[in-house]
């Protein structure tokens, strides 16, 4: 083992955090995330702090609560004056590469409007290198495929949909029959590639290297062999309500979430044969196979990012590289009668989080599974604090160093929390459909061993007693029986926006000249 050199942030896109077989999955097997994890810490319990990819993206990179960095939702601009992950490595000599997409959209202020930076959401972490752009566009990928000798189609997502008389095919459900592609020349496999030349090309120079995969995001496609590696029959039910109309009638936002949302989007009707599907639509056979295929999904994106760590090893470099592996957030599956990642239930927000440390430091601590609850706020201030570089005071989270040591924090978090902005500022869907304002349409989690509370901003709050109800179907919050527990959690909640409001000024004093007091929310004692 030796000093961090170089370092690896992984994320994969709609990743469930149950979904390891080193979780305990009843079905799904990980090999290969499950060895990293054995020379690592897993942490069990790790939530995104948002939805969907752009504001959860900006939480884990600038390292805040989205109620400070106020990127809610996909094509919201972040706000220019906040530093991020990219940015602070720069000031230690790094030059952050990029292999992916990032989903921020940018600060337009002294922008020109027709600048093509602002032609799509999908822009580019500030600092990072674009060194791989592979996102809706999927220019640089159909580039390779072409030389290859495939035929590209008009529609670029048709590229996903399944080949026609797959053998087996009929009764198995939408998502069995695979793509054109080949897992060899599939996105993924390209991605990968081109990290592992670009590694290739450093000839000994330090490296920050975040890889940022598709997969298993939908469609849900997956190339052969991994149409077929989990059968439809052997998938866990969905863990939902009897029927669509009991589950909505919990809350007015289920209601509006159910009507609203299913594989309704290019991308996700890509293997429906081009229809739009409501989500509480979907037969038993084509919700098992949208599963079994999801998980195949997971083992190929796995089998690649397993090539980025054979590289390592075989190259030197896995002794002194920092890898940190997690999603942007997680996929509903049908849970709650529900595709995607909107709304309040853990499916949605529920992520993996690996971290293998390479420092002599951490040889206590491999293979430990940590279940305090830790969020997505905290990866950027660990690979800081990692790295020995002051952790910016925007920061909201905390480094893990004390958990990748061997140690358990003094003072740690007994509660996780997340937010979700459900606005749309376009159509007017939500505002038309509940009869709010836009700044009304909000809600916020807070979730501990026991109880979970979401406050809604202007709807009935919610409230679930995991330990009776751990699938959180049962709506506590008008039960008398737990009125007092309700007016707590309000109140935790209150308390938790209050300590983590914006920061950046209040630990400086004007007297005499500007004046900095120390920082005491990152120690852990």
């Amino acid at each position: 083992m030796g000093a961090i050199k170089n370092i690896l942030l992984v994320t994969f896109d709609q990743w469930r955090g149950e979904s390891l077989s080193a979780a305990g999955h009843p079905v799904l097997r990980t090999p290969h995330i499950d060895a990293l994890a054995a020379d690592g810490v897993l942490f069990r319990n790790h939530y995104s702090s948002a939805a969907p990819c752009g504001p959860a993206r900006a939480s884990l990179l600038a390292g805040m609560y989205q109620h400070n960095h106020r990127s809610v939702r996909n094509g919201t601009p972040l706000d220019a004056r906040f530093t991020n992950i990219a940015l602070e490595m720069r000031k230690l000599g790094y030059d952050p590469a990029l292999f992916g997409y990032t989903d921020i959209s940018p600060d337009p202020r002294g922008q020109h409007p027709r600048d093509p930076v602002f032609n799509t959401y999908e822009g580019v972490l500030p600092g990072m290198s674009l060194v791989c752009r592979l996102d809706d566009d999927l220019g640089t990928w159909f580039a390779d495929l072409k030389r290859k000798g495939y035929d590209l189609p008009e529609r670029p997502f048709d590229i996903f949909l399944p080949v026609d008389g797959y053998p087996d095919a009929e009764g198995k459900g939408y998502s069995y029959a695979p793509p054109v592609f080949s897992a060899a020349d599939s996105n993924a496999a390209f991605l990968t590639d081109r990290t592992i030349d670009y590694i290739d090309a450093q000839f000994g120079k330090a490296w920050f290297a975040h890889v940022s995969y598709i997969s298993p995001h939908p469609p849900f496609i997956a190339p052969e062999p991994y149409n077929s590696r989990y059968d439809a029959a052997d998938m866990p039910q969905p863990v939902r309500a009897a029927s669509p109309e009991q589950e909505v009638a919990a809350h007015p936002w289920l209601e509006h979430a159910l009507e609203t949302m299913g594989l309704g989007t290019e991308e996700a009707v890509a293997c429906y044969e081009g229809k739009s599907i409501a989500c509480h639509e979907l037969t038993g056979v084509d919700l098992n196979q949208i599963r079994a295929t999801y998980y195949g999904m997971i083992n190929q994106v796995e089998d690649c990012f397993q090539q980025l760590i054979d590289h390592l090893k075989a190259n030197g470099l896995y002794d002194n590289t920092l890898i940190v592996l997690t999603s942007d957030h997680g996929e509903m599956l049908g849970d709650h009668w529900m595709l995607g990642k909107s709304g309040f239930f853990d499916q949605a927000v529920h992520v993996p989080l690996i971290v293998r440390d390479p420092r002599e430091a951490a040889d206590a601590a491999r293979g430990r599974i940590v279940d305090a609850f830790t969020e997505a706020v905290d990866v950027m201030p660990t690979i800081l604090d990692l790295m020995r570089a002051p952790i910016p005071r925007q920061c909201d989270g905390a480094p893990l160093t004390a958990w990748l040591e061997g140690r358990t924090p003094a003072r740690w978090r007994r509660e996780v929390h997340h937010e979700f902005d459900f606005r749309d500022i376009v159509l007017k869907k939500a505002e038309g459909r509940l009869n709010l304002r836009s700044d009304e349409c909000s809600l916020s989690c807070l979730r501990d061993e026991q109880y979970k509370y979401v406050h809604f901003a202007a709807l009935p709050p919610l409230f679930y007693d995991l330990r009776d109800d751990p699938e959180q179907l049962v709506n506590r919050a008008d039960d008398p029986a737990y009125a007092a527990l309700v007016a707590e959690y309000a109140q935790k909640m209150l308390s938790w926006r209050m300590m983590n409001d914006e920061r950046v000024l209040t630990y400086q004093m004007i007297q005499d000249g500007v004046i900095e007091h120390p920082d005491d929310r990152h120690a852990d004692d």
